[in-house]
């Protein structure tokens, strides 16, 4: 049974370890972002005006991890089963740059105390997820799925940083 799980051109060994490289990738990038978030939470952040819809501190870890665990699965499936071709090298590639805005946010927002500029770098996020979403589908329809709650989750932290960026 676990050989029709595997591809022919992979050892359980290579699928474990770039499944071990995919979660260090996101557990980095989630990291960094605590890194720079968890220090200016009970100072800057707490003193920004906030809208009444703005979720206790404690949710956006939770919120966090389930995502960047999901989004782990879906980089290791776009990358070790999905099938090689175009529409897989477009995924992964949109996948990263995502990855990327999404690692710059938390520096620029929380340790630059600029949600202007933050703002900015979140909508191109939104976009780029969404472009990463049409990809994923087509080359992996399981790693699209994967990342379908991300999107939405993107648009509220959105609102919420532009309606900071109003209020302040």
């Amino acid at each position: 049974m676990m050989r029709a799980f595997l591809t022919p051109r992979l050892s359980l060994a290579v699928c474990l370890l770039r499944l071990f490289a995919c979660a260090l990738l996101l557990a980095g990038v989630s990291g960094l972002g605590a890194a720079v978030t968890y220090p200016e939470i009970a100072s800057w952040y707490a003193g920004l005006a906030k809208p009444g819809w703005t979720p206790p501190n404690f949710a956006f870890p939770i919120v966090w991890t389930a995502l960047y665990g999901l989004m782990a699965i879906a980089l290791w499936r776009l990358w070790d089963r999905a099938v090689e071709s175009p529409a897989r090298l477009r995924a992964l590639g949109l996948f990263l740059a995502q990855l990327a805005l999404n690692a710059l946010w938390s520096p620029v927002f929380f340790g630059l105390h600029a949600p202007g500029p933050a703002f900015v770098i979140i909508l191109a996020l939104i976009a780029c997820v969404a472009a990463t979403l049409r990809a994923a589908f087509k080359a992996d329809e399981v790693a699209g799925w994967l990342l379908v709650p991300y999107l939405p989750w993107l648009c509220y932290a959105a609102a919420l940083n532009g309606a900071i960026l109003f209020l302040n």
